[in-house]
Parts: structure tokens; sequence; C-alpha cells
């Protein structure tokens, strides 16, 4: 099923409405399965045999263009070339010379009729294509209603108000264009961040080639001052690179041999020659824009309520104006012509378009811009549950710390000399992949102590691990894993616990026999993590909670260091996501922040699932409902703000198109709705609608 399946980019498609036509008529080709339609991103996926010729005339009804999806798009047309906004501005024309007329000659004079028709069919001729077609099918959409209301003006003698409505709506349709496409910037941004070709050496040959060609294992060569094309390994040379495009982190990395790197960055200083990990289509940038792209096509919950609202309100619409046009003349003995125009003035006035852009334009341009900023929120509903969380849980371990924990201590408690205990404890925790027993491992080789041969090696999950060294048991692990084991003597628990006040993690080395030392290990906490736990409570997070398998008095130690409100510590990971339960059913929204590998269980029972260092693993763009580029939690109150921001120009967008529309409606009443006051209001609000919604593109971090 997959090799019959197409992805093409579309050019042109100007409205959501639109977008839905599209793909009705797209499901209409006998030869088509299924077809996904991301208007978002400008993207279709089509399942089944169909040529772009019968794409684009399934299209032609709004000037609709397919490319393949690796072609790179023609620049669209500039403003003044586009068909549709020629053909306005002649028909503009006709109206100011069938206004001159109208002053002149009169209002029934067939100069001016003949100019403000000629404005209607030039300036119309497309939508009156469309509407009539609609309505032959009895499909009701903005077209339809338009082509109903300046055909009736036309009939009933209006004919100035019929050609101005026209223009405006061409006016209308135009703006609403310029400003999707405003909205969709921020993926072609990203599109642009790495470049389309690479030079690279093959063999003894330097050539310069299409990204598409470039292989694994091909050795990339950067000069200073430019960006790399694919994503790879450093095998020689070293300098800074500038990671903003794909971490929002602005200050320059050192990259060395060895050293992972991204397409899309900018190399700073030294030449570079690079060893290619990842085709085109697999590397961060490319991951992060398919991932980008795939978050717009995600309708959010209010997405969801206005396209159900809108599918029952256009209808309605229409049965209201024609009440409002035929039951006070048969009824109440008014005027058909004042009554039929006020029925047309309804039609214009009820197009559901704010209504139905309200909260597309604003969860792409959030989704866009905080992409750029190095955040990946991988859909509407997860930025709308960002924005009402109330509790924000972090794991510990490389999310508030630093990750690489040090050893600080290394106490011998028996006839075993400290480079004894450290070199058992090194023979054992170099099969384990804990960041302590890293830690333990590195301390050994920074002081030149060998480990001794272990076999039998054995996991104790959540508590240490076990080994056979010569012919003896040796454990070592928390002071929990020894309390199963032996009793711990008094002196040793009163050192123990002065360890852990400090802060500091403590293992105990021994035998099912005794306790033959400890080694004390402690995590710097990120500068950053202070901070930023303030700006959360500061933005209404009502509770942050820190959730550790450490045991309690440094996750306490911890804990009050960074002002959290609560601690939960000595936690297996199935303690973890109760934890997170627990949270859930007392708060309702809560988010887990982790790094997305060990944390998975809890960040997918969150109603938020956050990781951070997207850039550098792919566990942590494909498990988190949103991941920070970054390796750090820099960029998670902007994250928390830019959500808010969006909730609250959704709600803003859905009720002031609605109250637009009553307010004009109301006007019906007393007569005071024109065609002309309709049409500026269906205008004006579907532009401060969109305007509204842009302005999450200058959202600060």
């Amino acid at each position: 099923m997959e090799d019959n399946q197409n992805v093409y980019r579309l050019q042109g498609l100007s409205c959501t409405n639109c977008a839905a036509k599209f793909e009705k008529n797209i499901r209409a080709i006998e030869t088509v399965e299924d077809v996904q339609l991301n208007f978002g991103a400008m993207k279709i996926t089509v399942r089944g045999d169909a040529s772009i010729e019968q794409l684009e005339k399934a299209g032609a009804f709004d000037g609709i263009k397919v490319y393949p999806e690796r072609e790179r798009l023609e620049k669209p047309e500039p403003f003044w070339k586009k068909r549709e906004n020629i053909t306005a501005m002649i028909s503009l024309v006709f109206i100011i010379a069938g206004y001159v007329s109208y002053f002149q000659a009169g209002e029934k004079s067939p100069v001016t009729i003949g100019l403000f028709a000629l404005a209607i069919l030039i300036g119309g001729f497309d939508l009156f294509k469309v509407g009539l077609q609609n309505l032959a099918k009895l499909e009701f959409d903005m077209k339809t209603l338009m082509t109903v209301a300046v055909i009736g003006a036309a009939i009933i003698g209006e004919w100035a108000e019929g050609a101005v409505v026209v223009f405006l709506f061409a006016v209308s349709e135009a703006l609403e264009a310029y400003s999707i496409d405003k909205a969709r910037q921020s993926i072609k941004a990203l599109m642009d961040i790495a470049p389309n070709r690479a030079t690279v050496r093959r063999g003894t040959e330097v050539m310069e080639i299409d990204v598409e060609d470039v292989r694994i294992g091909d050795v990339m060569l950067i000069k200073p001052g430019q960006k790399l094309a694919m994503d790879g390994e450093v095998i020689q040379g070293q300098s800074s690179i500038n990671q903003a495009a794909i971490t929002g982190e602005s200050i320059p990395i050192h990259k060395a041999i060895g050293d992972e790197v991204f397409a899309g960055t900018l190399n700073e200083e030294g030449a570079l020659e690079v060893r290619v990990t990842k085709r085109a289509e697999d590397t961060t940038i490319a991951k992060i824009i398919h991932l980008v792209e795939e978050a717009q096509a995600e309708r959010a919950p209010s997405q969801q309520f206005v396209d159900k609202f809108a599918k029952y309100y256009t209808p309605a619409i229409m049965v209201v104006a024609l009440l409002v046009a035929v039951i006070p003349p048969l009824l109440f003995g008014g005027a058909w012509s004042e009554w039929v125009y006020s029925g047309l003035a309804v039609l214009v006035v009820g197009c559901p378009c704010a209504l139905v852009i309200s909260t597309p334009v604003a969860i792409v341009t959030a989704i866009g811009n905080a992409a750029r900023k190095g955040v990946l929120i991988k859909g509407g509903i997860h930025l709308e549950e960002t924005g009402k969380l109330k509790v924000v849980a972090f794991d510990k371990t490389g999310t508030l710390t630093e990750g690489k924990p040090a050893v600080t201590d290394v106490i011998s408690l028996s006839d075993m000399d400290n480079d004894e205990i450290l070199a058992t404890s090194r023979a054992i925790e170099s099969y384990s992949q804990h960041p302590l027993a890293s830690a333990i491992v590195r301390k050994a080789e920074e002081t030149g102590v060998n480990g001794f041969p272990a076999t039998d090696f054995q996991s104790i999950t959540g508590k240490g691990a076990k080994a056979s060294i010569g012919n003896e048991t040796y454990f070592i692990g928390s002071p929990i894993l020894f309390e199963e084991i032996l009793p711990i003597p008094g002196p040793v628990t009163r050192q123990v616990n002065e360890l852990q006040r400090q802060g500091k993690t403590v293992m105990l080395l021994g035998t099912g026999q005794e306790i033959k030392g400890l080694v004390a290990v402690a995590d710097q906490v990120r500068k950053s993590s202070a901070p930023i736990i303030q700006k959360l409570h500061k933005l209404g997070i009502e509770k942050t909670v820190m959730l550790t398998g450490d045991n309690e008095a440094t996750g306490q130690a911890i804990g009050r260091q960074l002002g959290l409100s609560e601690t939960r510590a000595e936690l297996l990971p199935e303690d973890k996501l109760d934890s997170i339960r627990t949270l859930r059913s007392q708060s309702g929204n809560v988010a887990m922040v982790g790094d997305g590998v060990n944390d998975a269980p809890a960040l997918a029972a969150a109603t938020v699932g956050i990781a951070m260092g997207g850039a550098g693993t792919d566990a942590a763009l494909e498990t988190a409902d949103v991941a920070l580029m970054a390796d750090d939690l820099e960029k998670l109150p902007y994250t928390i703000a830019l959500s808010r921001k969006t909730l609250a120009i959704i709600k803003q967008n859905i009720s002031f198109a609605i109250l637009v529309k009553i307010a004009a409606l109301l006007l019906v009443v007393p007569g005071w709705l024109t065609l002309w006051l309709a049409i500026f209001a269906d205008m004006g609000a579907t532009l401060i609608v969109v305007a509204n919604s842009l302005r999450l593109l200058k959202t600060k971090e």
C-alpha cells in the first residue's frame, strides 16, 4: 500500500473551505483510495493512482498547482500579477466609471447599469462559476452565499451594491490568502535552513552534489561560514558551530573529532570534515519539518468544535435569509424589494469565513513560531493542553541537574583501602549504563585505578547491581539494597545520613556478610533550573514537583535548593508513573518533563509529555508531545506562555467572529443592514481574526 502513496506540495490553496472541496474532488477520482490534506503545510497525501494533471483539475476552481514533494516549488506570482487580483482591479475601474455615470446620468441609466454589470461579470466570473456549480449540487459554502447575494442584488436592481460586494469579496479573499501565507512562512523558513547542495569527497574526488544524492559514509567538506547540509560526525578539524536553527540556542557550541553535528547549523570558524550519518530525509531538521507539518494538520479541540459548528451554520444562515426575505412581505405586508435586499445582506454577513479560520491560523502560526525557537509542539491539541497546565513534574537526573554526576567521596569501612573500593566498584559498574555507574568509571579513569575482572553481572532494578570478583559476590547500590542483605551498623548509617543531607547520593559496596566501603556521588544542579522554576510559578503554575529515584535526603536537599513545591524521592520507574496518575487525579492538567528515554511511561501518562534534548535523540522527538530541542529547560516558560497566549487568541477569535455575526444580524430588525455593511462586517471580522492570530509571530521568550 505504501508503494501506491504519493505526497505532493500545493501552491495557491487559499482557504479552509477550498481545502475541504479540493479534498472532496480528489476523493471523487475513481482510482484514488484515500486522501489526506494538510492545509497548514500545503501538502496532500494521495493513496491510489492519480496524475498531477488529475489533481490540478480537481483544484482548478481555486487555481491550485500541484508539485511532487521533493521538487522545489516555483516562486509564487507577485500579488499584482495574480489573475484574480488583475480582474478585481479591472472590476474596480468599471465600478468607479459606474459611479461617475450614476451621479451624472442616474441610477436607472443603461450606461450606469451596463458599467456595474461589467464590473460584476469581470470581477465575479470565477466566483459565479464555482458558486453556481455548488448551488447545482446543493453545496453551501461561502462562494455559494456570495453568488446568490450578488445575483439577487442584480435582480432587484441594486447593481451598484452588487458590484461593490464582488470587489470587496475579491479584496477579502486576496488579503486572507496573503495573511495565511504569512502564517505559513515559519515552515518555509525551516525548509530553507539547510542547503540544497553539499561538497563531498568520495575517495580522491571532490564534488558538489544535491543533498538527495549524498550517501551515508560520504565525507562532507565544510569551510568557515558555511552551513552544514547533512547530519554527521566530525572526523577532522574543530570549530564553533551555531546550532540556533535547531535548538534555538544562540551561543555557538565547540565541536571536535567524534562530535555529532546537524544539517542547517552554521560552521563559524575552522574547516571541518564530517562523515555523513543520515540520509537527507532522515536528518534532524527534516524530521522537525515533517513533525511540524504533521502537527499543523492535527485538528485542535477548538477547531473540531468550529468545524462542526460551521457545518450546520451555513445551511441555517440560508434558511434565515430566506425567512427574512419572505416572511415580512407575506405575513406583515412588507415591501418585497426591501426584505429581499435584507435577506441578501443576511446571506453575505452569514459567511462563516472568520469563524472557520479563527483556530487554524492561530495554531499554524504558534507551532511554526515555536519550531523556529527550538521548541517542537506536535499538534494543536498539545498546544491547547500546555496552555491549561497547572502542575509541572520534573525528572531530576539530566533535567533539573546536569545528568553527569561526579564522585565526591570514596570511603573505606573495612580492611580494603580507598583505591581497592574504587577498583571493585569500577569492576561492577563498568557493565552498567546508569549515570551513577558512569561517574564511578570516570573517577577511576581520572585517578588511574584499574578495575578487577568481574563476571556474572546482574542489575537490581532501582537499587543497584552485583557481580562476581574472584570467588566472592559483591553488591553495590543504595542503603535500601543492603538493608535487605544484612544489618547496617549504626556508625555507617550516621555517615550515610550526613552525606545525604549534603545532597549526595550514597552507594554502599560490600558482600553478603560485610559492608566494605561507600562511594558518594553528587549531580550538579543546572544553573538555569532555579530561575526557570521561579518563572513557572510567576506564570501561574500552581505546583512544581520533582520525581527522583534518589534517597529522600538528597531529593529534599535539591528540592529546597530549587524552590520546588514538592519532592517525591526513592521512586522506581513504575512509582513515577503512579505519581503522575495521582497528580492528574488531584490537579487535572499535568506536564512531565524528562529526557524522553527513561521517562517514556511517565511522559505518556502525563497530559503533556515534554522531552529535552530533542536535537540529539530521536526518542525524545518521537515519544514526547513537546520536544525542547536544546538540552536544557530555558524554553519551557516560553512554551507555556506561547500556549496560553494561543489559547487566549483562539477564544478571542471565536467570540469576536460570533459576536460580529450576531450584531450584524440584529441590524436586520430595524432594516439597517446593507449589503455594503454586510460585506464589510464579514471581511473586517476575517481580517481582524487573522491579524490577531499573527500576533503570535511576535511572542518573545
